[in-house]
């Protein structure tokens, strides 16, 4: 099932840093037509740090926007995206 919410933002600090923290859950970073990457935890700081580059493949793809999920099973619910989604920048889920 994909992201329960599909109200993407731009992938920007700005609508990053509104997002409020603390809040856990999973996330999905994306451009047209392609996934990039999934990912779960603490959604702003995860966020931001992919935005400062800290994954050179999330880097190198040019994300455009994302869109998050707070969940209190997110690292189940991240198995499942990754499963489902195939994003690029994801080693596979068994």
């Amino acid at each position: 099932m994909p992201f329960v919410q599909q109200n993407s933002q731009t992938f920007t600090r700005a609508n990053i840093e509104v997002i409020t923290p603390g809040q856990m859950g999973v996330y999905g970073i994306f451009k047209t037509n392609r996934w990039i990457y999934v990912g779960r935890g603490d959604i702003r700081n995860r966020l931001l740090a992919h935005f400062n580059g800290d994954n050179t493949c999330i880097t190198g793809e040019l994300p455009t926007h994302y869109v998050d999920e707070v969940t209190t099973s997110y690292i189940q619910r991240e198995k499942d995206l990754i499963r489902e989604l195939t994003p690029a920048c994801n080693q596979r889920v068994g």
